[in-house]
């Protein structure tokens, strides 16, 4: 398993971002780990987003759409 200290600045802003975008899941009605569950299943998708500049609130009302 890797450290924290171990990524590169990108995956750490990468992280940073999910985890915003699971607090406006959560907040659009989904639970904490229906939220995690979808970033982690979805996440090529959510990394797609970020890398289209994407901010964490847009992405999860994409993902609620």
């Amino acid at each position: 398993m890797a450290k924290k200290n171990d990524l590169d600045p990108e995956a750490e802003t990468l992280i940073a971002w999910c985890i915003e975008v699971e607090g406006f899941l959560v907040a659009g009605g989904a639970t904490v780990a229906q939220a995690q569950d979808h970033i982690e299943e979805q996440i090529e998708w959510f990394t797609d987003l970020f890398f289209d500049g994407l901010t964490p609130e847009e992405a999860a009302k994409e993902a609620l759409a």
